[in-house]
């Protein structure tokens, strides 16, 4: 999709998903949701160490359900070093809270990194506001269910 394509609705939803992932890693670190603790370590948020506590608790919602039905591919390396899109596997994936979070790092890291022709429905506004609208909404949902909406929004 090129620039001049992009409406002020899509626009608006592609900043507020980066906004609400951005805070919810922030709500990850903070809780000390972290890849390696030592001191002197990057503070990375650990979204597998969120999923490993929280997986019981998850409840499927319509958000999650509409996230897991558009399911949206990454790009890979295919023969001859051609970019392809696959869909999102369950490899390693042994509950609905862990493939949901991959999807939701699957949308920001395919509108974070760009190059998307060829993709199945990137270039429709429609589909793209629809993963960003559950994304977003996913976001919320996981935050109220973690009981972290005072990181995640800010407001304590």
């Amino acid at each position: 999709m090129r620039k001049e394509e992009i409406n002020e609705r899509l626009t608006a939803q592609a900043f507020d998903f980066f906004y609400w992932f951005s805070r919810f890693e922030f709500a990850l670190k903070e809780r000390g949701y972290l890849k390696n603790q030592q001191e002197g370590a990057n503070a990375e948020p650990c979204w597998n160490k969120f999923v490993a506590s929280y997986s019981e608790q998850f409840v499927i919602t319509r958000d999650s359900y509409q996230l897991m039905s558009l399911a949206p591919k990454r790009q890979k390396v295919g023969k001859n070093k051609e970019l392809v899109w696959e869909s999102v596997g369950r490899q390693g994936c042994n509950n609905t809270l862990c493939m949901v979070v991959r999807l939701l790092k699957t949308i920001r890291n395919n509108l974070f990194h760009g190059g998307k022709h060829g993709a199945d429905g990137w270039d429709d506004p429609k589909r793209m506001q629809e993963l960003l609208a559950a994304g977003k909404n996913v976001l919320d949902q996981l935050a109220k269910m973690a009981d972290w909406e005072a990181d995640y929004t800010q407001y304590y």
